[in-house]
C-alpha cells in the first residue's frame, strides 16, 4: 500500500512570536512558554540576528549534543560556516565565531572557568529551559542563569508550563527585567481518541475521548469490573493488536504516526510483527530514496560492523516505511529513521518516549500503547506534562487541520483516567536544584562564603520554597484565626470541657492523646514473659499470658500471648484501646516450647489458678468502668444543654491544632534547606581534605574539573593514584565503572579483568565509594552511586582496537547502549585529562583510542528542528568538557 507524500504550506509568524521578538528588540531578556511545534526557535533566531547586527556574540545552548549538532547545521545554512561554531566534548569547530552552539553543561563549565569567551557575549539562548526540573541535570540551567555575567541577556524557550510567570519573576529577580510570553494554543488542534478491541463486534472501536471538553459518555461501557481483572476466561474487550492499529490508521488516512511503546523490545517486536504481516507503505521510488538515505548515514561503517548491527533486517523494514526508534539503536540508524520520517518516507515509527523530548518529527497521529510505564522500581501513571509531551508531536503545521492522539484500551486503566489526562492543562515546573561537590568546589573557588550562600539563596528552588513558605504562613494565620473562634465555642459556664472530654473518652475506651500509639508501644515493650493481661473483645474479657516480646523495624512491638483456650496470638499496639495493665505474673515452664500442647496446657492451668485466686475476677476492670461512668455523670458539663456543640468545637480545635503543627513542620523543613544542604556538602569536603576552611586544597583543585554524578569518588580515585601507571586501554576499562550502569531489563555483564592488579584496583574503587557513602549517610547527603565494573571488558577491548564484531557478536549489549556508554567514557576521560593528575596524558590517549569506528561516526547526521538524543532510556552523552583553547 502506498500513500501520498504531504507538503507543508508556508505560514506567517504568530502573535506570540512577534511579541517575543519585540521584547528582544527592546534589549530585554524573554521567557517563551509555548506548545511543542509552535515555532519557539523563530524567537531564538531573531536574537541571533540582533547580536550579529550589533557586532556581538550569541551562544545557542541545547540540552544534548545531537541537538547541538542539528542547530549547528541549521545556523550554517542561514549564516554561513564562518559565522557559526560548535563546542562539544569531542568537537571544537570555529569556537571564536560570533554564533557558537554548545550544550548547556559546556556553557556552565565556561562560566566556572571564567572563560574570556564570555567577554563579548551579548545573548544566550537556553533551549528547553524546562529541563531545569530534570532530577539529574536540572541544576545546570539554574547555575547558568545565576552565574552568567549580568550584561548577558537570555532567550529562554520552554514547553508549556502553568507557572511560567513564576519562572519569569525568578529570572527577573536574579538577572534583571525579563518579560514572559505565553502561548497556550496548539498550532494544530488536537483530537483525543480511545481505541478498544471488541471481540463480539470482531473489530476495533474508535471513540472520542472528550466531548465538549468532558469525558465521552460511551467510554465507560468499556471499563471492566475491578473484580474481573484477575479472573480467567476471555473478556469481550481487549487491547488492540499493534498490526491491527497500524492497518486502521492507514485505512482512516491517519498516517504518518508515531506509536509510543515504553519498551525497546516492544518497539522492535512491533516492527517485526508489521513486517511479517506484509505491511508496506512505500513506492519503488520511495524505497530507492530510503536506501540512499540509509547508506549515506552508515557509509563510514565497515561491512562487518553492519553485519553485527543487523543492518540488513533493519533496512528491510525501513524500506517498507516502518521503523523503530530507541536508545538501543546506534545513532546512524536513528538519524536515518529521523530523516526518512521528516521526508515523509517512513509512515509508522514505534518509539520509546525519548522521541518526544525534542526531535522535530511531527506526525498526523500519535498512539500511546499504555498510560503506565516502568521506572526501574515500579509502574507509574503518566503525568499530564508527559502526556502533553508525547501528544505534542501530533499534527503537522501547514499540513494537517487536526492532529490525533490515540490511547489504547487497558484493563488496568479506566476510561475516566484517560479522559482526565487528556483534559488536564496544569503542568507546574518545579526546581530540582541541589548543590553537588563540584558545584561547591567551584563556588569556593570563585566567591567568599557570604556570596556563595547568597547565590544559593537566589536559586529557583529556594525561590519556590520561599513562596511555599509564604503561602503556608498565610494558611497558618487563617487557621489561627479559626482556632480563636473555635476556642470561644468550647467555653462552657458549667465547667471545663477539656476535662469532661477526657473523662468521656476514658469511659468510651477511646485513646486520648496521652495514651496514643507511641505510649502503648512503650508499654508493650516493657512487658515480660509470664505477665498476665486482661483483653477486652466483642465477646467480653479474655485473660492472656505473655510468652515473648519482640521489637520490629520502625519501632513497632509485637507480643506473643497464650489465652485460656490455649490459642497463641500475636498482638500489637492497634489491638489495645488503652495502656495494657499487668494484673499478675507467673513463671513459665522449662523448657520453653510454646507451640507444644504440653507446654500450653501447663501454662493455661497456671493461668486459671492465678486468675481464680484474684478477688472478684474481672471486677477491677468493671469497677473502673462503673467509676468512670459515675464520674462522667457527676461532671458539671454533663448537664450543659450546649454540651454537644462544645464537644464538636473542641474536636475541631484539636484538628486545627494538628494542621497548624503540620504546616509549621513543613515550613521548618523548607526554610534554608538548600543552604543547610550546601553546608553539609562543605563539611563532607572538609572531612575528606578538599577544603581547608574556605579554601580549596590541592585535591579540591582537581575536583573543580570533574563534572560527573560521582565527582567526589572520581577525584578521590585520582588522589589515591588508582588510575596511575596504567595503559590507555586499562584506564578506559577501570574508569568505565563510573559511567556504566546495568539495565534492569538486560542481562548483567560479568566483570572481567586482564590482571590481578586491575581487579584489586576495582575492589579499591568499590571500597572507596562505600566509605564515601557511609559518611554521606551520616551527614544526610544523597549517596554516591556504587561503581559498576560490568563494562570493563568492552571498554578495554575497544580502546585496544578490537572489532565491533568481537565485542557485540554475542548480543549481550545493544549497539546503541555500547556507543552511548563509550561516549560518556570519552567525556569523563577528557575531563580527567584536563586535571594535573599524573594519569592526565594517559586519559587523553584513552579517549582518542575510544573515539573511532561506530562511536566516531555517530551523531554527525542531521536530525530535526528541535533534535534530541535519547536520555530516558539511558543517560545521554552530554558534552561536559570545554576544549582548553576556549578557556
Amino acid at each position: 500500500m502506498t500513500l501520498p507524500t504531504d507538503v507543508a504550506a508556508p505560514f506567517e509568524l504568530d502573535q506570540f512570536q512577534k511579541d517575543a521578538r519585540d521584547v528582544i528588540d527592546r534589549g530585554l531578556s524573554v521567557l517563551v512558554s509555548a506548545p511543542t511545534g509552535s515555532g519557539k526557535t523563530k524567537v531564538a533566531e531573531h536574537a541571533v540576528q540582533v547580536a550579529l547586527r550589533a557586532g556581538r556574540r550569541v551562544f545557542y545552548t541545547t540540552p544534548i549534543k545531537a541537538l547541538s549538532n542539528q542547530k549547528f547545521h541549521d545556523l550554517i545554512e542561514e549564516h554561513g560556516k564562518d559565522a557559526v561554531g560548535l563546542l562539544t566534548g569531542d568537537t571544537a569547530i570555529n569556537g571564536d565565531a560570533p554564533i557558537v552552539v554548545m550544550t548547556t553543561e559546556v556553557l556552565r563549565n565556561m562560566i566556572y572557568a571564567r572563560s574570556s569567551a564570555l567577554d563579548s557575549l551579548d545573548w544566550v539562548v537556553l533551549d528547553e529551559v524546562h529541563y531545569l526540573q530534570d532530577s539529574a541535570r536540572g541544576s545546570v540551567w539554574e547555575e547558568v542563569i545565576i552565574h552568567l555575567p549580568r550584561h548577558v541577556r537570555l532567550v529562554c524557550l520552554s514547553a508549556t508550563v502553568s507557572n511560567a510567570d513564576e519562572l519569569g519573576e525568578w529570572i527577573t529577580s536574579v538577572r534583571g527585567p525579563t518579560e514572559v510570553v505565553v502561548e497556550t494554543k496548539r498550532p494544530v488542534e488536537l483530537d483525543n481518541w480511545y481505541l478498544v478491541a471488541d471481540r463480539l463486534d470482531d473489530g476495533l472501536a474508535l471513540i472520542p475521548t472528550l466531548s465538549d471538553g468532558k469525558p465521552d459518555r460511551r467510554g465507560q461501557q468499556y471499563d471492566i469490573d475491578p473484580r474481573d481483572r484477575s479472573r480467567g476466561g476471555r473478556r469481550r474487550y481487549s487491547t488492540p493488536g499493534r498490526v491491527e492499529v497500524v492497518e486502521l490508521l492507514a485505512e482512516r488516512a491517519m498516517l504518518p504516526a508515531i506509536f509510543f511503546i515504553f519498551s525497546r523490545a516492544g518497539c522492535d517486536e512491533a516492527v517485526t510483527s508489521c513486517t511479517r504481516a506484509g505491511l508496506r507503505y512505500t513506492t519503488v521510488e520511495e524505497r530507492d530514496r530510503i536506501r540512499k538515505i540509509a547508506e549515506s548515514h552508515v557509509e563510514e561503517l565497515t561491512d562487518e560492523d553492519l553485519r553485527v548491527l543487523d543492518y540488513g533486517r533493519w533496512l528491510e523494514s525501513l524500506e517498507r516505511g516502518i521503523a523503530s526508534h530507541h536508545a538501543g539503536l546506534v545513532p546512524p540508524f536513528k538519524e536515518a529513521v529521523e530523516q526518512c520520517f521528516v521526508e515523509g518516507l517512513v509512515r509508522i515509527v514505534f518509539a520509546t518516549e525519548t522521541l518526544a523530548l525534542g526531535i522535530n518529527m511531527p506526525a498526523r497521529t500519535v498512539v500511546i500503547d499504555k498510560l503506565t510505564k516502568f521506572t526501574g522500581e515500579g509502574h507509574e501513571f503518566l503525568t499530564p506534562a508527559q502526556y502533553t509531551q508525547l501528544t505534542g508531536r501530533a499534527g503537522r503545521r501547514g499540513i494537517d487541520n487536526h492532529g490525533n492522539a490515540i490511547v489504547l484500551w487497558s484493563p488496568f486503566v479506566t476510561f475516566e483516567d484517560v479522559a482526565t489526562l487528556a483534559a488536564s492543562r496544569s503542568f507546574r515546573l518545579t526546581s530540582s536544584f541541589r548543590p553537588t561537590y563540584n558545584m561547591a568546589a567551584n563556588l569556593v573557588r570563585r566567591y567568599d562564603a557570604g556570596e556563595a550562600h547568597r547565590l544559593l539563596g537566589n536559586s529557583f528552588a529556594q525561590y519556590q520554597a520561599d513562596a511555599d513558605v509564604a503561602r503556608e504562613e498565610h494558611r497558618i494565620e487563617m487557621q489561627v484565626e479559626k482556632l480563636e473562634r473555635l476556642e470561644m465555642d468550647t467555653a462552657c459556664e458549667h465547667g471545663d470541657v477539656r476535662a469532661y472530654k477526657t473523662a468521656l473518652d476514658r469511659e468510651r475506651g477511646v485513646r486520648t492523646p496521652g495514651s496514643g500509639g507511641s505510649h502503648i508501644e512503650r508499654a508493650l515493650g516493657s512487658l515480660r514473659p509470664g505477665d498476665i493481661l486482661w483483653l477486652d473483645g466483642s465477646g467480653g474479657h479474655d485473660r492472656v499470658v505473655v510468652l515473648s516480646v519482640s521489637n520490629r523495624k520502625g519501632g513497632s512491638v509485637r507480643v506473643k500471648v497464650l489465652n485460656a483456650r490455649r490459642n497463641v496470638l500475636q498482638l500489637g499496639a492497634r489491638d489495645f484501646d488503652e495502656l495494657p495493665t499487668v494484673v499478675a505474673h507467673i513463671d513459665l515452664p522449662v523448657p520453653f516450647t510454646p507451640m507444644k500442647p504440653k507446654f500450653q496446657k501447663a501454662v493455661s492451668l497456671e493461668l486459671d489458678r492465678v486468675v481464680n485466686s484474684l478477688s472478684h475476677g474481672d471486677e477491677p476492670r468493671e469497677n473502673r468502668r462503673d467509676e468512670d461512668r459515675s464520674a462522667l455523670e457527676r461532671h458539671p458539663v454533663h448537664q450543659c444543654p450546649d454540651r454537644d456543640r462544645h464537644l464538636r468545637a473542641l474536636r475541631d480545635v484539636e484538628r486545627v491544632r494538628r494542621e497548624i503543627d503540620g504546616l509549621e513542620k513543613r515550613i521548618r523543613s523548607r526554610t534554608g534547606s538548600l543552604v543547610e544542604h550546601f553546608d553539609r556538602i562543605l563539611q563532607m569536603l572538609e572531612q575528606w581534605g578538599y577544603l581547608d576552611g574556605w579554601k580549596l586544597t590541592e585535591r579540591g583543585e582537581k575536583l573543580v574539573r570533574i563534572y560527573h554524578e560521582s565527582d567526589l569518588a572520581i577525584a578521590e580515585a585520582l588522589d589515591e593514584h588508582l588510575f596511575d601507571d596504567l595503559s590507555p586501554s586499562e584506564l578506559a576499562g577501570l574508569a568505565s565503572s563510573f559511567v556504566y550502569e546495568s539495565r534492569a531489563s538486560s542481562p548483567d555483564l560479568s566483570p572481567w579483568f586482564p590482571s590481578r592488579d586491575l581487579s584489586d584496583r576495582s575492589d579499591q574503587l568499590e571500597d572507596l565509594t562505600r566509605t564515601i557513602a557511609r559518611d554521606e549517610l551520616s551527614l544526610g547527603i544523597s549517596v554516591t552511586r556504587a561503581p559498576d565494573a560490568g563494562f570493563f571488558a568492552l571498554a578495554h577491548a575497544w580502546a585496544a582496537g578490537d572489532d565491533l564484531d568481537h565485542l557485540l557478536g554475542d548480543d549481550d549489549m545493544p549497539g546503541g547502549d555500547f556507543v552511548r556508554t563509550i561516549k560518556q567514557l570519552v567525556d569523563l576521560l577528557r575531563q580527567i585529562s584536563e586535571t594535573d593528575a599524573p594519569c592526565a596524558q594517559t586519559a587523553s590517549d584513552a579517549a582518542d583510542a575510544l573515539h573511532r569506528g561506530v562511536v566516531a561516526v555517530s551523531g554527525r547526521g542531521r536530525v530535526g528542528e528541535d533534535g534530541a538524543d535519547e536520555s530516558a532510556d539511558g543517560v545521554d552523552d552530554v558534552a561536559q568538557v570545554v576544549p582548553s583553547e576556549q578557556l
